[in-house]
């Protein structure tokens, strides 16, 4: 079906109730002739781990928010909510829904793991602004997923924000990155679908050799891939990090700023 806008592919997004980052940033990632239908996942949960759980719980209502429309693939970006209810269940979540949709389901954590094994990494480096217990789970999530996690560097956050995470600013998220100099890591990736990563990674898109990706980088990029109904690459993968197809739209965003 032809629309208007999108005649390259229609994705609908997942996003978490307060993130800031996710649709800004699959705005500047998304090709021109790609647009994307935004849905929020919430919940009255008071502690940030009951919320992650309660958004595996209600995916099947938040996917309903997107109707009939004709989008080619779902993105969900948020991988708090991968961590702490495990690859078994995100997978079964991930298999029901496509049998409902018809289309792909992209998870955000998955989205990391396809980034991973295209680029050949094993042994990989977190960049983590999450509190040490969603960065103990985050841990556990990549090594059952096959990964050896190298090395964590914790990232500086914000206290007295609205949500600390998603008050960081790049320049926060780019020390943090500076940690992973000398790690041995195959890859890197910078957690969280919150924290502002697109300069970062234009800045620094390797370390030591390492690509660095992101959450959501290999979040856009698998969504991407999944529109084309291509496979993944992993030079395409590579040139993408350095941001081939989407610098320019970035510089033109924070020029306007």
């Amino acid at each position: 079906m032809a629309i208007e806008y999108g005649g390259e592919g229609l994705l609908g997004v997942l996003t978490p109730q307060a993130n800031t980052t996710v649709e800004p940033e699959l705005a500047i990632m998304l090709p021109p002739r790609m647009a994307m239908l935004n849905a929020r996942l919430t919940s009255p949960k008071p502690s940030i781990e009951e919320r992650l759980v309660d958004y595996v719980h209600g995916l099947d209502a938040a996917v309903g928010q997107f109707a009939n429309a004709p989008v080619g693939a779902i993105a969900f970006a948020c991988t708090g909510a991968s961590y702490l209810v495990g690859a078994a269940a995100e997978d079964a979540a991930v298999a029901r829904l496509e049998a409902a949709t018809g289309v792909p389901f992209i998870t955000a954590a998955r989205a990391v793991c396809d980034a991973f094994t295209a680029l050949g990494a094993r042994r990989i480096g977190l960049v983590s602004p999450y509190p040490a217990t969603l960065t103990e789970a985050s841990a556990a999530y990549w090594e059952s997923r096959g990964f050896a996690v190298g090395r964590v560097v914790a990232a500086a956050v914000p206290q007295a924000a609205f949500h600390p995470i998603y008050a960081m600013s790049a320049g926060s998220a780019a020390e943090a990155l500076a940690g992973m100099a000398g790690s041995g890591v195959e890859a890197i990736v910078m957690l969280g679908t919150g924290m502002p990563t697109l300069k970062p990674i234009l800045d620094r898109p390797a370390v030591d050799g390492a690509p660095v990706i992101s959450c959501m980088t290999a979040l856009g990029w698998r969504s991407v891939v999944a529109l084309r109904k291509a496979a993944p690459d992993g030079a395409a993968l590579r040139r993408w990090i350095g941001g081939e197809g989407w610098r320019e739209r970035y510089a033109q965003r924070m020029d306007a700023v």
